[in-house]
């Protein structure tokens, strides 16, 4: 029986050509079908960085290279993108055509290897996963086939560590989010290798990965492919925290449990920690006159419509700091199975005296259906994509748009981890909440 999803929020594997716009002066070649690299940039593009969005090279595959392979038409673009565009890594990205009809990609890519060019490929055929998996496999593909290739020695460098966190541009918040994780980590007394965002030092910051004295995953599932990847080929042991922290109380509790993983110095760690909870409560102290003012009229009760990290991140906070009590929680992920149970714990324990129930489903439509049919009247906040709009004009809920597709913000640098991304998040919530108010 067919059966239609609606309203997805995140692509197939291919989708992974975004993680390579996301690194600096770094370029995808997609040996692929015409039309599959702009549906995606249209989801979960904005922004094309260096090369990115119509700058993709792609062989457009077609009823040809079916027949007769398009393995020619490959080395033929590879040749052609060294020609036109000046990039430090090139990364050869699969499409479902290309992996159904079984072409060499690697043949193809390792003639170019021999010669020296930095060029690697991977195989992120759109049926085989989505891009939250195929993420960590174009990461694994880069450190095995070019990082690899400048490991002089396993030499480590202390207080030196590679973050692996949110996925650029599935998290359309993810410059920011990667800026803030680098800044409270370097606050602390840790060198960071943040590999994405303008705060990396590009392909050269990607070649110091092996010399790390310890990895870092911020997320609640992905990375720790990378991770496992890592410690497994250079020995490299690694820290997990399983979803985003957001605000003053999660920033601190990652903060201490990095510093004490890494066995950092006790006082350095608390005295950053005490200096950035003091300006974060400063202001959280500013609004006690407005939230006392309008109590009867701010949200009440809130839903997430996010991925894994995002919804416990953003729960914890809400909840605890905010007092917005949580609804029911959707997770739009796709999460695997192995990973479900520890995140149902998560929410049965996401404070110390509520539980908020959780379901795993993939289908905005079925979400949307059931948040329509819930009794309760209390005034809601919804944190979901823009395919969410209209849902909340129904219900008369307010929406802060979080998740992809994005569509009605246009995001630079905002971002909702650590310390300012918690004071952010209290703006957009009660800016979207003032706005209603005549």
């Amino acid at each position: 029986m067919l059966k239609i999803i609606e309203q997805t929020r995140y692509s197939c594997a291919l989708g992974a050509q975004q993680t390579v716009v996301a690194i600096k002066r770094a370029v995808p070649v997609l040996h692929a079908g015409p039309g599959c690299s702009g549906k995606i940039s249209a989801l979960i593009g904005q922004g094309e960085g260096y090369a990115g969005g119509n700058t993709i090279p792609c062989t457009n595959s077609n009823e040809s290279d079916v027949v007769f392979g398009g393995e020619a038409k490959l080395k033929n673009i590879i040749q052609g993108s060294f020609k036109v565009i000046d990039a430090d890594l090139y990364v050869v990205l699969t499409g479902c055509t290309s992996d159904i009809v079984g072409d060499d990609v690697g043949s193809v890519t390792s003639e170019f290897q021999e010669q020296g060019k930095p060029i690697v490929y991977a195989e992120t055929g759109g049926f085989k996963s989505n891009n939250y998996v195929s993420h960590d496999v174009v990461v694994n593909a880069i450190i095995d086939q070019y990082v690899d290739k400048f490991k002089t020695d396993t030499k480590v460098k202390k207080g030196l560590v590679n973050v692996f966190a949110t996925i650029p541009y599935q998290d359309q918040f993810w410059n920011g989010n990667l800026e803030e994780l680098k800044r409270i980590l370097e606050g602390i007394g840790l060198e960071v290798n943040i590999l994405f965002s303008n705060e990396s030092n590009g392909v050269d910051e990607w070649k110091t990965i092996p010399n790390a004295e310890f990895n870092i995953v911020v997320s609640t599932w992905n990375g720790l492919a990378i991770a496992e990847h890592l410690k497994e080929k250079y020995g490299t042991p690694y820290f997990h925290f399983p979803y985003l922290p957001i605000g003053g109380n999660e920033t601190s509790k990652f903060l201490r449990q990095v510093g004490e993983f890494g066995n950092l110095d006790k006082d350095k760690v608390e005295k950053f920690i005490k200096k950035e909870e003091e300006k974060f409560y400063s202001h959280i102290e500013r609004t006690a006159d407005f939230m006392l003012e309008f109590r009867y009229g701010i949200p009440r009760r809130f839903y997430t419509i996010l991925d894994a990290s995002y919804s416990i991140g953003f729960s914890k906070f809400l909840l605890n700091e905010l007092g917005i009590i949580p609804a029911k929680q959707y997770i739009i992920d796709d999460t695997p199975l192995k990973y479900r149970e520890e995140i149902i714990n998560q929410f049965k324990n996401i404070s110390e005296f509520r539980s908020a129930e959780v379901e795993f489903i993939v289908d905005g439509g079925v979400i949307q259906e059931e948040i329509r049919k819930d009794k309760q009247k209390n005034r809601a906040l919804i944190l979901g994509s823009g395919w969410d709009r209209d849902l909340a004009a129904s219900i008369g809920a307010d929406l802060l748009i979080v998740s992809a597709p994005i569509a009605y913000r246009l995001i630079l640098k905002c971002g909702y981890a650590g310390y300012n991304g918690g004071l952010r998040v209290i703006e957009d919530i009660y800016d979207r909440v003032l706005n209603t108010y005549r």
